[in-house]
Parts: C-alpha cells; structure tokens; sequence
C-alpha cells in the first residue's frame, strides 16, 4: 500500500476528529480504529469514510445550528437527514457519491449502537438515492490495441520513455482488467520479465488480492518501458514514474487516452476505466464464464460481473438489428 494513501486517509481522519465535540470525537477514534483493525479497510476506503462522514456532520451542524453531540444524533429525525441530502442534491452530487455518504454515516451510527452509546434510526429510516443503471462502455478490440500501440502516438512530442510507459499501462489495463489504480501500484518486482512468468498479483479494493494473468505482449511493452525509463527502478518501488520520477498519477494516463481517443475519433467514453469494460466484455463474447471473469477482475459480487452480460446481449441484438434480413424489413416498415 502507498505510503501516500496511508498519509491521506490519516490527513482525513484527523480533520474529522479535530471539528468535533469531544464524545463525538472519541466515540469517532474508535470507529476508524474498527475500519482498519477490524474490517481491515483500505486506506482509500478509510479516507473516503472520513471525508463523506465529515461533509455529513458539517452539513447536520449548518441544519442544525450547532455541531451535534451524541445526544443531538441519536434525536435526529428522518426529515434531518432528507434535508442533509437535498443540500447535496443541490449541488449537483450524483446519486452514487450521496450512496457513498450516507453510508458513512449509517456506519457510524452502526457503530454508536454496537458501543451502547446511542441509537441514530433516523439513518435507517431514510431510504438511500437509486442509481441509474448504466452498461459500460467498451472500446472496440481494435481501438484497443491501438491505444496500447506508442506507434498511435508517434507524432507527439514527447520522450520515448514516456509514450513506452503509457502503452504498457494501457496494456495492463485492457489485457489484464486492472483498474488504474492497480496497475499503477504495481512494483517494479512485482511484474515478471517476458519469458519468466505470465501473471502478476494485484492489490484491489479493499486491500484483498487477486492473480491476474499477463500475456507476453504486455509484458513485452513492459520491458522497453523499464528499457527506456531513466529512473532507477528497484524491485520494492514503483513501476511506473512520473516525469520527476515520483509514483505516476492516474491523471497523466487519463490525459494521454484523451489525446489518443481525439487521433482515433473515439467518443469520450473511451477512458481508461473503459478498457477494464472492454477486457471483461471481449472475454464474455468469447466464451468466458462469469465466475472467471468476476475472479480476474475482483468483483465480491456476482452480481456486478453480470451487467457484462446485458452488455453482450445488446451488442448481439445491434448485430441482429443490423445484418438480419427480417429485421431490416421490420425496421423499414
């Protein structure tokens, strides 16, 4: 784990603590002390907790007039927190980010109960904002490679390192379902030398690890990045760098498929995230299983693999749509 998340989750839990009354404080200490003890959450996990349960408690303090106690908290009524989450509402906070923050504090209102220090029903009571289900996206098996192609790139003017480097991130993305943050946590141990291994081990979310396989390709664009890159890499430190040579942010790689995906004509859908669609759903229409597929990408539900299959049905019935002869007629009637 980066020691940088570490520092960031540890940045937000104090901010959290700080700006309360003292009971709330302590009784706060002991719940993150259960997120990462207990639960074993993440760092990532743990800051986005302290961070959505923070914005909560200060948007209860500006309805409530006051910073509230536990006594104050466990009065709340369900009109206090619809209030809570209207405010969010009008700020434009969509409906998966306000899933987020209620659940932050149902955790800790879970938590205040389970301690004996109170009950908050009023979080329980509120039913949680519905997200609207969206199939993802993917790219096409040819744009795909061309992302992951530094020959797609040739023009930019930009160091040969540094094009290498992004291939080799887009390949892992797309030939191994990683999501970004993922491939770049990788060590530059981590990932076997073409020829002397065909998987990694990934660290995911909530701090749970899974073997992914790599083909030899990737792990060729691999090598003439670490040929080319003119940074020392040891074996315990991070595979890809930044420009200075610190860990590489998820932004610079988000910004070179934007300039790709305008060379190539792609939609904006094309992101990095979209080649972990497109590894999933090119896998399903050619026979993987969903079970794999759910291992390879790290899924704790079955359930959220399975939009993958909605995904290859409508990509059939477009096909179907377009070359069937009596769907033609029917559609030209």
């Amino acid at each position: 784990m980066a020691s940088s998340d570490v520092e960031k989750a540890e940045r937000a839990e104090r901010g959290l603590i700080a700006a309360q009354p003292p009971e709330v404080a302590a009784a706060l200490r002991s719940w993150l002390d259960r997120l990462a003890h207990e639960r074993r959450l993440s760092a990532k996990t743990r800051e986005a907790y302290a961070r959505d349960l923070s914005t909560f408690l200060t948007l209860m303090t500006q309805h409530l007039g006051q910073r509230p106690d536990l006594a104050a908290l466990g009065a709340l009524h369900p009109r206090d927190v619809r209030a809570v989450i209207a405010a969010r509402r009008a700020e434009g906070i969509e409906a998966r980010t306000l899933m987020r923050f209620l659940a932050a504090a149902r955790s800790f209102g879970r938590h205040l109960e389970r301690e004996g220090l109170g009950k908050v029903g009023a979080l329980a009571a509120v039913r949680a904002p519905k997200l609207a289900r969206s199939l993802p996206r993917p790219v096409s098996i040819a744009d795909a490679r061309a992302l992951a192609n530094p020959a797609t790139r040739a023009g930019e003017d930009r160091e040969p390192w540094v094009l290498a480097r992004d291939a080799a991130v887009i390949a892992l993305l797309y030939g191994s379902g990683l999501r970004i943050s993922e491939a770049l946590a990788l060590t530059a141990g981590e990932v076997p030398a073409p020829g002397a291994g065909d998987h990694v081990t990934v660290t995911g979310k909530g701090g749970k690890t899974r073997m992914v396989p790599v083909l030899q390709p990737v792990l060729e664009l691999v090598a003439d990045y670490v040929r080319l890159c003119p940074w020392s890499l040891p074996p315990d430190g991070p595979l890809f760098r930044g420009a200075k040579g610190g860990p590489l942010s998820p932004r610079i790689v988000q910004l070179a498929v934007e300039r790709m995906r305008g060379s190539l004509g792609l939609p904006d859908s094309a992101t990095p995230h979209a080649l972990r669609h497109s590894f999933a759903t090119h896998l399903l229409a050619r026979g993987g299983d969903l079970r794999s597929i759910q291992e390879l990408l790290g899924h704790a539900s079955l359930s959220t693999t399975q939009i993958y299959a909605a995904v290859d049905a409508a990509a059939l019935m477009s096909a179907w749509r377009s070359a069937h002869p009596r769907a033609q007629v029917k559609a030209g009637s």
